[in-house]
């Protein structure tokens, strides 16, 4: 078993660069532990990022997130050292002088105080308390420096009692008037039971710090396992993918030289049949030149015994020649496009890949307040809206005259668009996409049919509301909440941003309309709905 000095241990909770106990300890991936303003001081002033402990280089720097157990563990500690170095002072340890109070000129150092006279005396000046009988009664103590702390501040008399009731040290004034039906006893007695206690409070210190070890090592052999996982599968999956390019490589390599060896059996055909007939017109041509000859002769003679050998010869039957193309491997494309749509598919089952890709299309909104209903108030920056007293605002044909609703200023006919709204502390919300054309002066539903595609919190319930409120089963309380809208796919969907999690989808739509942001805070009548809806900037890398 581990005894108290190897669980105290100091160097457990020292951080290895300012050699002080751990602020914000935090664990880099290769499991040591350092202050995390150290840290990234130590990174910053440096070209390569490593462990200043092992020296291990990380090719990227790490995220760091405080070692929450660590820094209990260095709280408790820091406040043991704390209790040590009080007590340490009450006790005077060897080194620390107590000056005598009466001496004049140079003093001497005390050797003991009165609790009664509130003063500490010197040997010689200690003299009269241990020969004057009543100074003889006076209670002495090893010399302090903290008399001062012993008088009431009330009644000017020393505290030698404790009033249980109030948890503190009180003089005999203080019990007769302020604490007369409290449970007072003398100090000396419930310094007895502290006494009495003393042994199981730090048995039960050490058995959490032994705990809270014990959890360290557990996280530490976890983060090692986790790394030495994360390692495994990240080579298994590049040598996957590199595995899986070769092939594909390979095969685009086969599939062009394929092309080119028909492309050139084609070719060759085709030049033998070019040159045969080339020749062949050469030939014909040339008995029309001496047919032509001897149209123009008078010698009978001649003619009639050269014009049967000039006469066309039989033919060949060229019609039926050809060279015909087969080039084409739109079977081979199909079954690629294919493949690449399963991978595609199949990678967005991956929630951090989903939330990555939807974060490229991100956009930046802001709050118009020409649609802001008059019980809302709209942040400097256009970024929040919450609920107030109404207000006197001018008449705008875009303005929501029936619930506290407003949109954003950026409207979209096309694409894919992606958002995020912090409900974070709020009992009532609704946050979606509306069409352009919405009825905003009178008595709306929350519906597709309407316009709305929405989600909201409404009586500790999460809602979907198409042509009626759905109601959302199995969600965690939403903090922030991610809108995906692809419109020339007719679909809006709902992310949990803190899970990155699916919440909802509205799905088979034809837009036509210009979508719009919507945001409703709902009134603050439970007086816990108090916060605003922000629209909060999306990161460029997940949390």
């Amino acid at each position: 078993m581990a005894t108290a000095s190897s669980l105290l241990s100091e160097e457990r909770f020292l951080c290895c660069i300012c050699l002080d106990v751990f602020t914000e300890p935090v664990s880099t991936p290769c499991g040591h532990n350092f202050c995390r303003p150290c840290i990234h001081k130590y990174w910053d002033s440096s070209d390569v990022c490593q462990c200043p402990f092992c020296k291990r280089t990380f090719s990227s720097r790490p995220e760091l997130n405080v070692n929450t157990t660590m820094s209990e563990l260095a709280a408790e500690f820091a406040k043991l050292v704390q209790v040590k170095v009080s007590t340490s002072d009450r006790e005077l340890p060897e080194g620390t002088n107590v000056l005598c109070d009466i001496c004049t000129g140079m003093k001497e150092k005390a050797v003991k105080s009165c609790l009664m006279c509130l003063t500490s005396f010197c040997v010689v000046h200690l003299e009269p308390h241990q020969r004057v009988s009543v100074l003889k009664s006076h209670k002495l103590i090893d010399p302090v420096i903290n008399l001062d702390e012993r008088m009431c501040k009330k009644h000017n008399k020393i505290t030698e009692l404790y009033c249980r009731t109030d948890k503190a040290c009180v003089c005999v004034l203080c019990f007769k008037s302020d604490h007369k039906s409290h449970n007072v006893i003398s100090l000396e007695e419930e310094y007895e039971a502290v006494l009495a206690k003393n042994d199981e409070v730090m048995a039960n210190i050490h058995k959490m710090i032994q705990s809270r070890c014990d959890k360290i090592d557990a996280i530490e052999k976890s983060l090692d396992a986790s790394q030495k996982e994360a390692d495994e599968e990240k080579e298994a999956s590049v040598q996957m993918f590199t595995d899986f390019i070769r092939s594909i490589q390979k095969s685009q390599a086969d599939v062009v030289e394929v092309i080119e060896e028909r492309h050139r059996a084609m070719k060759q055909k085709a030049e033998g049949f070019l040159k045969e007939m080339r020749m062949e017109v050469a030939e014909l041509k040339s008995r029309i030149s001496q047919l032509e000859q001897l149209s123009r002769s008078e010698d009978h003679h001649c003619l009639v015994q050269n014009f049967s050998s000039l006469r066309a010869p039989s033919s060949k039957g060229w019609s039926s020649a050809g060279v015909y193309s087969n080039l084409s491997f739109n079977e081979v494309r199909r079954a690629m496009a294919q493949v690449k749509q399963t991978a595609d598919i199949i990678l967005e089952k991956v929630p951090e890949i989903k939330m990555k890709r939807m974060r490229e299309h991100a956009v930046d909104l802001t709050i118009d307040p020409d649609t802001a209903h008059c019980s809302l108030t709209i942040s400097q920056d256009r970024k929040q809206v919450g609920t107030a007293e109404k207000q006197n605002l001018p008449k705008n044909p875009k303005r929501f005259e029936m619930y506290p609703e407003v949109l954003a200023k950026e409207g979209f006919t096309g694409g894919k668009f992606y958002f995020e709204v912090q409900v974070k502390d709020k009992s009532k919300w609704t946050v979606g996409v509306v069409r352009e054309s919405v009825d905003r002066k009178g008595d709306t539903r929350l519906s597709v049919s309407d316009g709305y595609w929405t989600i909201g919190l409404s009586e500790r319930k999460y809602y979907g509301y198409e042509n009626s409120a759905v109601i959302l089963v199995q969600l965690k309380k939403l903090q922030k909440v991610g809108i995906f809208v692809d419109y020339d796919k007719g679909v809006v969907s709902f992310y949990d941003v803190d899970f990155k999690s699916h919440i909802y989808s509205f799905s088979g739509f034809r837009f036509k309309d210009k979508l719009y942001p919507y945001f409703c805070p709902h009134y603050n009548t439970d007086k816990m709905n108090v916060a605003p809806l922000v629209i909060t900037p999306v990161p460029h890398r997940l949390a």
